[in-house]
């Protein structure tokens, strides 16, 4: 029996004070599953952020992309001022979640996940799908995390079973600025030292804690193979960073 979450208790007075455009998309559906990732239902994005809800067990379906260009650097991207969950974070290249539909909701070989990651990159990156095309990305395994917002408002927070996707292509960008506040490519070393940098001072800069966690655990073993990705993948095992 599937089922669906309905939250009044979030003042919407709240919501007038942020950005509109990134309140009507609190809208969107997003896919409630298990920890085992089984679709049990759906709610709104709005009610999957809600920490009252997550602190009750809600968890919804997300993923996080990857993209290297033909070099082997990684794109990053700022999320912007008006993001409701981690303003100005720098994170992964695209993070979001597939919704409610049919073409999303389909798991034959997590092509759902792939096509709401197509859609995404082209909505906050302005990278057009052809350059993306959905069988070149490398689904490699899924994270359980959960994470309160920062600044911590306990309002909104993360509760996410995370696919992770890898994909390396060439790509044009347009950056979409109500999304993103800004993007680079960095090298492994760059990385390291950024994350080390914003570790022992941060000089105001923060990155996303699902990024945070991927860097720390997963990422390097990945990307020093990064032309022989499918040795690496997991479709068993979610990776457990909740308990």
């Amino acid at each position: 029996m599937e089922t669906t979450a309905n939250n009044s208790n979030l003042d919407e007075n709240i919501l007038t004070k942020l950005d509109l455009t990134q309140v009507n998309l609190l809208k969107e559906e997003c896919i409630l599953i298990d920890r085992q990732d089984k679709k049990i239902g759906f709610a709104s994005k709005k009610d999957c952020h809600l920490m009252s809800n997550i602190n009750q067990g809600m968890l919804h379906r997300a993923f996080s992309v990857f993209l290297f260009n033909k070099d082997g650097d990684l794109l990053l991207q700022q999320r912007s001022k008006a993001k409701i969950t981690y303003p100005e974070h720098w994170t992964n290249s695209c993070c979001s979640h597939p919704l409610n539909t049919e073409s999303e909701l389909d798991e034959n070989d997590a092509i759902g996940i792939k096509r709401a990651a197509q859609r995404k990159l082209q909505h906050e990156l302005g990278i057009p799908p052809a350059q993306v095309p959905l069988d070149d990305f490398c689904y490699l395994t899924r994270i359980l995390y959960k994470a309160s917002n920062v600044p911590d408002d306990g309002i909104f927070g993360e509760h996410e079973i995370d696919y992770i996707l890898f994909i390396k292509k060439d790509v044009d960008i347009r950056v979409n600025q109500n999304e993103v506040k800004s993007y680079k490519y960095v090298s492994q070393k760059q990385l390291k030292d950024f994350v080390d940098s914003i570790e022992a001072d941060g000089q105001g800069q923060r990155i996303t804690p699902w990024f945070k966690l991927i860097v720390k655990n997963f990422i390097y073993k990945w990307w020093n193979d990064i032309d022989n990705l499918p040795k690496f993948t997991d479709h068993q095992y979610i990776h457990d960073h909740v308990n």
